[in-house]
């Protein structure tokens, strides 16, 4: 059986993760291309894809997920696959959007080394190489830089610096391009990530928290020469709800009642106070307090107390019931091409 051996380790540094020798047999590299009508950029995407994974000389896999394409993309994809079996070609029901097209690649690769890039021709599989040897230097995330977009400022690099810039101070993590496709991971970074929402982009934030280790690179950036770009500037609204999402997840995730109970606490002092100086008044002073509106100031923070301690415990059953259940996905698949056939129901 034809193995390819790793590189030697690294001599200053011998913790660091290297290369495993490489069954020929079973893909290293799994390369996740969510699809939604690319029909004209696929024949180019998978020409230069396969030139340059078969010249690393890696054994891999295509996995290339039709988020309900409504022009001859499933159709081209379904003709490359009976030609080449590292072809897997999955179609959804209907347009779930990126982040489930990603998410049934993940689910589906076998690869050590998880590679994400976009069918728009954009990204250019010429810098798969030098990511490579940059994820083998002991990293588990390697994140593309489009330095030189080529993209229209107002419309698309103005609003994505200014996300960009948002997301790395909310999540700690900075980084020049989130919205970059182009990235590496390790196959356990990915495999049990459940997503959804616009959460794909905000995957080297959630992977640092996990405490694996992020890098960042500069890739080429080439202008659309086909179709139109699915994203406007109002995608940037849900980025930033989706946003406020990660930040309660990665502080948050086992422990809503830290933040929920905390928040009714708070509530619940300011009512009883309010409440204790008005008992004082009637009762000591002798005075009435029914024309007074801060009864009713009280009377409410009281309520909303009980009822976020009462959002606490439900999050915390919630959680304790996910965490012994099985685990759902955000996608529905209407077939599959040179893959093992997986229920969606």
């Amino acid at each position: 059986m034809k193995r390819l051996t790793s590189p030697e380790p690294i001599a200053d540094n011998p913790g660091v993760l290297t290369w495993p020798q490489i069954d020929s047999d079973q893909p290293y590299l799994s390369v996740v291309i969510p699809i939604h009508d690319e029909e004209e950029s696929i024949p180019y995407l998978y020409e230069r894809l396969t030139k340059v994974l078969g010249d690393l000389g890696y054994p891999y896999e295509l996995i290339a997920v039709d988020d309900g394409s409504q022009d001859r993309s499933f159709m081209l994809l379904r003709d490359l696959a009976r030609e080449d079996r590292r072809l897997r070609v999955v179609r959804l029901r209907r347009n779930f959007g990126q982040t489930a097209g990603f998410a049934a690649g993940f689910d589906r690769a076998r690869g050590q080394v998880v590679i994400t890039i976009d069918a728009d021709l954009q990204n250019d599989p010429a810098d798969i190489p030098a990511m490579l040897d940059k994820l083998s230097q002991g990293y588990d995330v390697i994140s593309g830089w489009r330095k030189h977009r080529q993209d229209a400022y107002w419309s698309r690099l103005l609003p994505s610096m200014l996300a960009n810039r948002l997301i790395s101070a909310v999540t700690g993590l900075r980084l020049h391009d989130y919205g970059c496709s182009l990235k590496l991971y390790r196959r356990e970074v990915v495999r049990d990530l459940q997503l959804y929402g616009e959460m794909h982009r905000f995957l080297p934030a959630i992977a640092s928290w996990q405490g694996v280790a992020v890098a960042e690179m500069p890739v080429r950036h080439e202008a659309r020469k086909f179709g139109r770009s699915k994203y406007g500037i109002s995608r940037t609204f849900r980025v930033i709800l989706d946003l406020l999402t990660v930040r309660f997840l990665l502080d948050y995730a086992n422990r809503p009642m830290h933040v929920f109970g905390s928040i009714g606490l708070i509530l619940g002092l300011a009512g009883a106070l309010i409440l204790g100086y008005l008992g004082f008044v009637r009762l000591v002073l002798l005075e009435p307090i029914g024309g007074r509106p801060v009864i009713y100031l009280g009377v409410l923070l009281t309520v909303l107390a009980v009822q976020f301690i009462s959002l606490g415990l439900v999050g915390e059953l919630i959680i304790r019931m996910s965490h012994g259940g099985e685990r759902d996905t955000i996608y529905r698949v209407r077939e599959e091409l040179n893959g093992e056939p997986q229920s969606s129901e």
